[in-house]
């Protein structure tokens, strides 16, 4: 009996989707033979035809093509289909996650004197703990590629936010000051994971929405910094006055941030585990060129490092991460120290910084959407560059004579950072490279950023003013301009390892 050959599609356990053909031999057995079909890109478009899971091909920007094709649920659940609450539990989680990944280091900020005298503190001791922060966040974000492909990332970020809310509440019952660093390590470590990681569930779950959804994430974070900032000292007073019921209250909001994860875990649990899981898996490259590994990998889906350190677009985009931080940690540390030097009251002071971190919330969320639906990001880069340098350049010619329009122009520059989360969405085509590209940006721009305030108070301390640390803040963002240009462009790191 001669052959008769079909060819059927067959939905992987990562949700890609691979062709076979199905010959019917003597004896009526179906014998399948996997060959390579039009679904191998992993672009998320068949060869030929108009992307998997959309509505039209001109409907989404670059940026926003789905991952892998799939449109929400296909793929994150590959043998039960996604229930229509889920969207709204995920998004409520990101949100509630965002709220509590600065408030641990705004509201410390806030208390410093406080927490200096009650503990004792010497003040390089307390020097030294305004870098703290980046420096946990680099080495614990490392760790969080491998802990989501074990466990998934939404997984590892609930687990997080619990990790945050035992640091905050026992660092507010310490003694000393080693075990106060401690316990902060332990917080910081939870907020290093969602840091890395919410990048990734934002390209997982939403990816025809990553521009929308990082403005949204970027907004709530920008909230949290600004209320954290401008609410702690007030919430200490009414709550008597100590300085461990002002840091130990923050615990509470941490607390609330797990609860929209549990059903998403529980639910992926009960799927076996294999869709959240694959979200953080690194493709395995197999032979060819370089992009025809990344290609096949991406779409197999299987385990196998990234060499993501050979692709330019990764170094770039994480020299540019630590330059915006550098600055945004400078800000939240001596802001209100320029302008009270300046002859501005204390109490005035605070409120400035809390005006430059409040103008990131509506900002966060138009910016990272508006970029999204452009090619090249880069000349969005060097626009907050541009208003930064303004900025700083008022603050060290006449910082009272218009201290209200220096704090906006700094808080437009700090915007900085959800562009740049942003652009870690949109420089790879899968979530197994997101995941590593979020890790990598973030781990080398937090270390990167560890030594721009501490440089800033040695030279206030040895200079006895500040005119040369903001000419050195102003100069750091001419490279950042030049880093962010060329990370903006159109490139993804799987066509550079």
């Amino acid at each position: 009996m001669s052959e008769e050959e079909t060819a059927t599609k067959e939905q992987t356990a990562t949700g890609e989707e691979t062709e076979t053909e199905e010959e019917t031999v003597t004896g009526g057995h179906p014998r399948r033979r996997a060959r390579p079909g039009p679904v191998g890109r992993t672009d998320g478009r068949l060869l030929g035809g108009r992307p998997l899971g959309s509505r039209s091909p001109a409907s989404r920007s670059l940026g926003d093509r789905p991952l892998g094709g799939a449109p929400f649920g296909v793929g994150l659940l590959a043998d039960r289909a996604v229930p229509g609450w889920m969207p709204r539990l995920v998004m409520a989680g990101l949100v509630m996650t965002a709220l509590n990944l600065r408030p641990a280091i705004t509201s410390l900020g806030a208390l410093m004197e406080e927490v200096r005298h009650g503990l004792h503190m010497s003040g390089t001791a307390a020097g030294m703990l305004t870098s703290v922060p980046a420096l946990c966040f680099a080495v614990f974000g490392v760790t969080a590629p491998r802990l989501a492909r074990r466990y998934g990332p939404v997984t590892v970020v609930g687990a997080g936010m619990a990790a945050i809310a035992v640091g905050l509440a026992v660092r507010s019952l310490v003694g000393t000051t080693a075990a106060f660093v401690a316990v902060s390590a332990l917080a910081l470590a939870g907020i290093a994971m969602g840091n890395v990681l919410v990048p990734v569930i934002i390209k997982r779950y939403f990816p025809e929405r990553v521009g929308a959804m990082t403005g949204l994430y970027s907004m709530a974070l920008a909230l949290g910094t600004s209320s954290a900032a401008a609410v702690t000292v007030p919430l200490t007073q009414a709550l008597g006055g100590s300085w461990r019921a002002g840091l130990g209250v923050w615990a509470v909001l941490a607390a609330l941030a797990v609860l929209p994860w549990l059903p998403v875990v529980l639910r992926d649990r009960g799927s076996g585990g294999r869709g959240e899981r694959a979200a953080g898996r690194v493709p395995r490259q197999s032979r060819g060129g370089s992009r025809g590994r990344n290609e096949g990998a991406a779409a197999a889906g299987t385990d196998a490092p990234m060499r993501i350190t050979r692709s330019r677009t990764a170094w770039a985009l994480g020299v540019f991460f630590g330059l915006q931080a550098t600055g945004a940690y400078i800000t939240m540390g001596w802001l209100p120290q320029i302008f009270h030097d300046a002859g501005i009251p204390a109490g005035q002071a605070g409120v400035l910084l809390a005006v430059t971190m409040g103008v990131g919330v509506p900002l966060s969320f138009v910016l990272p959407a508006l970029a999204a639906r452009y090619r090249h990001q880069g000349p969005f880069a060097a626009a907050l560059g541009l208003f930064g340098i303004t900025g700083y350049l008022g603050l060290a010619l006449a910082p009272a004579a218009a201290p209200w329009v220096w704090s906006l122009l700094l808080g437009v520059s700090n915007c900085a950072f959800p562009l740049a989360l942003t652009m870690v969405g949109l420089r790879s085509r899968s979530t197994a490279g997101v995941v590593k590209l979020s890790a990598f940006a973030q781990g080398v721009g937090y270390l990167i950023s560890i030594p721009g305030p501490i440089a800033v108070g040695a030279l206030y301390e040895h200079s006895g003013g500040w005119s040369l640390p903001i000419t050195l803040i102003a100069g750091l963002l001419v490279p950042q301009i030049v880093v962010g240009i060329l990370a903006g462009r159109v490139r993804h790191i799987e066509d550079e390892v």
